[in-house]
């Protein structure tokens, strides 16, 4: 457990540097730990919630948060995300998804944002509602909060500032994150709740010491090309790991 704790931190660290809250490689590192398939969604979510929404405060009381187009994307997204929690997703089916999730969004976060001025959105940007329901589906069914798929488009698309992004990241994140564990909560038990807690308390109380630091890097100090970079590599690691069965 310290081992894993020790990478729950890290995790957490380097997400909420970008404004994730790193419920696909929690999920993933508990998955290669041999935890109860059931109960990663459940876990993965609650630590998504104490990591961004402390990042989402921070990011908005420096200003950094696009509230209209945050709040747009993020309204659409969450009723897809509990939809999402609700259906039910066989093992075998929950792990390649997520490794899949994983490896590509990592690839797509290595990708170089083309040399135009900060902020200048392509002509792509102003349909990114349209990949919100989706996104949000596809946390909600595999127990993350969404956010890895959604930034890496809102770079590619230059749709806001890479500090913006990483602000609607955070609370697009952090609805989701509770809608879909609402819908995961009902499909699996809300008593599920209380046995993910029971058993991965020191990885929360982890997670929330990792986020903090992160988050706070995110707004004063880290370049953000270097903590992308860092994400990604991370991100892909653990998708393979998770796809050729650990």
């Amino acid at each position: 457990m310290p081992l894993l704790a020790a990478a729950f931190a890290l995790t957490a660290l380097l997400y909420a540097s970008v404004g994730f809250g790193g419920g696909s490689t929690y999920s993933a590192l508990l998955a290669l730990s041999g935890f109860d398939y059931q109960l990663l969604p459940v876990l993965s979510l609650a630590c998504n919630i104490v990591v961004v929404g402390g990042s989402t405060v921070r990011f908005a009381r420096a200003g950094l948060t696009p509230w209209r187009g945050a709040a747009l994307l993020t309204a659409i997204a969450a009723p897809a995300a509990f939809l999402g929690g609700l259906t039910p997703i066989k093992e075998a089916a929950f792990l390649t998804l997520l490794g899949v999730s994983l490896v590509l969004t990592g690839l797509t976060l290595l990708v170089p944002q083309a040399p135009t001025p900060e902020g200048t959105p392509t002509r792509v940007a102003r349909w990114m509602p349209l990949a919100a329901a989706p996104i949000g589906y596809l946390a909600g069914l595999v127990g993350i909060g969404g956010g890895i798929f959604l930034a890496p488009l809102l770079h590619l698309t230059r749709w806001n500032s890479a500090r913006a992004v990483a602000a609607t990241a955070a609370l697009f994140i952090l609805v989701n994150s509770l809608f879909g564990l609402g819908g995961q909560l009902i499909k699996n038990g809300p008593e599920r709740m209380g046995e993910a807690i029971s058993l991965g308390l020191p990885l929360v109380i982890a997670v929330a010491i990792g986020g903090q630091v992160g988050s706070l890097l995110a707004v004063r100090f880290l370049p953000q090309t270097a903590i992308r970079w860092l994400t990604a590599a991370l991100t892909i690691w653990v998708g393979g790991r998770l796809l050729i069965g650990g």
